[in-house]
Formats: C-alpha cells, structure tokens, sequence
C-alpha cells in the first residue's frame, strides 16, 4: 500500500514538473533542448506522409463506394471483425430490373431482346466492378489503413514518450542551473548540484535513448513509401483491367445490337451499324485522328454511285494516295458479306472513300476487302 501511494506521488511530480517546464517554454521563461535539422526533417516527412496517406485513403474508399451509409456499415462491420455481408452492385440492379421488363414486354420483341442483351452487359460489368472493388481493398486500401493503424500509432507513442524525455531533461538543466545560482551563495546548496548533475546525467541517458529508437522509426518512413509505391501500382493495374474489361464489353454490346439495329422503329433504312457511331472516349485516347472526307450529299430520285460502291467494298478500288497501314485491337465478326473480319494484333491496310461513314474504314488484308470499325483499330503514321 505505502509502495503504492509512493509511486503515485512520484508519477504526480513528474507530471507537475513536466507541466511546468511545458508552460514555461510556452511562455518564453525556459530553454527548450532542439533536435537536430536531420531530426527534424524526419518529423515533418512522417507527418506529410501520414496527413497524405489519410486523404488518399479516404478518397479512394469514396470512389469505390459512393454511398456514405454503406461505407459507414463496412466500417462498423470491420471494426467488429465481422465479414462484410455481399452487396448487389448498381449495375447488377439495373440488369435485374432490366430482364424482368423484358420478360413483361415480352423477350421476343426488338424492345425486349434489346433490354435483354443491355441487362447483360450490365451484368457482366456489375460483376467486374465487384472485382476491381475487391482487388483494390485488398491491394491497396488495405495496406494503407495498416500504416495508419499499425505503424504510425507506434510512431506516435514513440514520439510522445520522446517529448517526455525532453521535458524531463529541460527540467534537470533548470534545476542544475537554479542548484549552481544558490550554490554561489550559500555553501550549504553543494549536495543539491551533485544531486542535480547525477539526474541530468540519467535523463540525459534516456532521452539520446529515445531519440534514437524514433529516429529509427522515422526513418523506416523510406520503406513505407516503396511499400505503398508497388500497392499503388497494383492499384493502378486494377484499375486498368476493369475499365478495358467495361469497354470491350460495350463493345460487343454496339455489336450485337448493330446487327438487328434494322428491326428499330424509325431506322429501318440505316445501312451503317451503330457500333461505331459514338466511339468511347477510350478509344479517342488510342486512335490517331483520321482525316475527315466530306459526305457527298444524296439527291433524292438520283443513284448514288459513292454510297453503293461504299456497300460493295470488293469492288471499289483503293485512292493512289491516302492508304495507312493499321493494328487491329480486337477480335471482330463481320456481321454481312461488306464486312472484314479482323483477329486482334494483325495488321490491315486501311483507307477512306468519299460519302462513308467516318466511324468506318475500307480494309484490306491480301485479296480480302470488307468495311471495318476504326474503333477496332489502332492507324499507324
């Protein structure tokens, strides 16, 4: 009991004087012990990369969940140890809702094929979204909540105990100087500086003890950052795969809906797919420009030669100029006989003809000719 009641007065005398000594730096009224530049540095590094590692952190879950409530319950759920309960995407939903329309519409009109093949794809990219969530959660997420709940914390800890060791130290010099002030008037205060330059010599001890042990914590902050560079490229390459994997999917989406786009009410005379009629704005990062040729307009009661010479590729003949040798990206299947099937990464040659659709090219491939899609194709200078 006494030992206990000892100890306790000993730890609030402690914290007095580190109170104390803290007040009176704050005041200007003692001197404060300053860590090196180096040290210094250190500090200021771990805290950039801890203020920079929350921010990412948080944005990144909000990006792969929009919704406040649900990440609010993965947290909760995480917190307790739980596995997180599976949840439909907002493109699995859609392609629910969509098969079911369809099915009251009825799955053998235009309308109903079409919401189900569109219910599908959704589909399929719902299910690629789950995959590229799940990838990032545990390749990149995950490491970066570990750095903040796991390292950083024994950073902190170390620190604050750092900043104790030099409040005591602080202290002891204080006391030395005011021990060494009375010694010069009275003889009497001698045992006073011994006692007072054997704790300076001890806090001394344990505050280069310390600074050492965080030191080397902080420095460890260099292989957080590598460690958290190759999750980032992970991530990136995550992130690379679902988006190619959304955009051949609509791809093969505009393709198959090109092929009975005919049947539509108010474009029953459309000669051109729509596959091709809106390129995604991938494609516009990959594919060099391709020279515009103006459209030769149509006079109604007069043939024109242009347009059908467009719709019988194997009897045009190729300009003197302008042919531009091509890399096809994707597999394609012609969908009629004015069509060139393509293999992904053979190369074509390539040209335009007057009154075509600028979404199309001639292609050639030996004695082959056919219409090809410019966003299946990569054109090389």
């Amino acid at each position: 009991m006494d030992f206990n009641v000892k100890k306790l007065a000993s730890d609030a005398g402690v914290f007095f004087s580190r109170a104390m000594q803290f007040t009176e730096e704050k005041l200007g009224q003692a001197e404060k012990t300053e860590l090196d530049a180096h040290f210094e540095n250190l500090l200021a590094r771990a805290d950039c990369t801890k203020n920079w590692t929350e921010k990412i952190l948080r944005q990144t879950e909000v990006l792969l969940q929009p919704n406040p409530s649900a990440r609010v319950e993965e947290f909760l759920y995480e917190k307790l140890d739980r596995k997180v309960p599976s949840r439909v995407t907002n493109g699995e939903l859609l392609a629910q809702y969509m098969t079911e329309a369809a099915n009251d519409f009825g799955p053998g009109t235009p309308y109903g094929k079409t919401l189900i093949k569109v219910g599908e794809t959704q589909r399929r990219l719902g299910a690629a979204e789950r995959d590229f969530i799940h990838s990032a959660s545990i390749n990149f997420l995950t490491p970066l909540r570990n750095f903040l709940e796991g390292d950083w914390r024994t950073i902190s800890k170390e620190r604050r105990i750092l900043q104790n060791r030099r409040l005591d130290l602080d202290a002891c010099k204080a006391r030395l100087k005011k021990a060494k002030a009375a010694e010069a008037k009275a003889a009497l205060w001698s045992d006073e500086v011994e006692k007072a330059e054997h704790e300076l010599r001890l806090t001394q001890t344990e505050f280069d003890r310390q600074a050492e042990v965080t030191r080397l914590l902080l420095e460890g902050i260099s292989s957080t950052h590598v460690n958290h560079l190759r999750c980032l490229h992970e991530f990136v390459e995550s992130q690379t795969n679902y988006y190619a994997q959304c955009y051949q999917y609509m791809l093969d989406l505009q393709k198959q809906l090109g092929r009975f786009s005919g049947t539509f009410v108010g474009n029953a005379e459309s000669t051109s797919p729509p596959a091709a009629t809106s390129p995604p704005a991938v494609a516009a990062a990959t594919l060099p420009a391709v020279p515009t040729i103006p459209v030769v307009p149509t006079i109604v009661g007069v043939p024109n030669t242009v347009a059908e010479s467009v719709l019988n590729p194997n009897e045009v003949k190729p300009p003197a100029s302008g042919t531009r040798k091509a890399r096809v990206l994707y597999d394609y299947e012609a969908a009629d006989s004015t069509e060139l099937a393509l293999l992904a990464d053979e190369m074509i040659t390539v040209y335009s003809l007057p009154g075509m659709d600028p979404d199309w090219l001639i292609g050639e491939r030996g004695n082959q000719k056919g219409k090809v899609p410019v966003t299946y194709l990569e054109l090389l200078s």
